[in-house]
């Protein structure tokens, strides 16, 4: 799979703060209130799912 330029801006927000390049990826969903939710037990976890959710689609 090639990376975008889109997805290189999704990384960055993804970073800054992860429910946001989940919310760029896949929109208002599960996916996004799962996001949420890691990343208010902790911002790493969240940004690993935000990774995996960008990666995947």
């Amino acid at each position: 799979m090639a990376l975008t330029c889109t997805d290189i801006f999704k990384f960055f927000f993804a970073i800054i703060l992860p429910p946001l390049g989940v919310l760029m990826e896949r929109g208002c969903g599960v996916d996004l209130l799962i996001n949420i939710g890691l990343t208010l037990l902790g911002y790493i976890p969240g940004i690993i799912h935000a990774f995996y959710i960008i990666l995947k689609y």
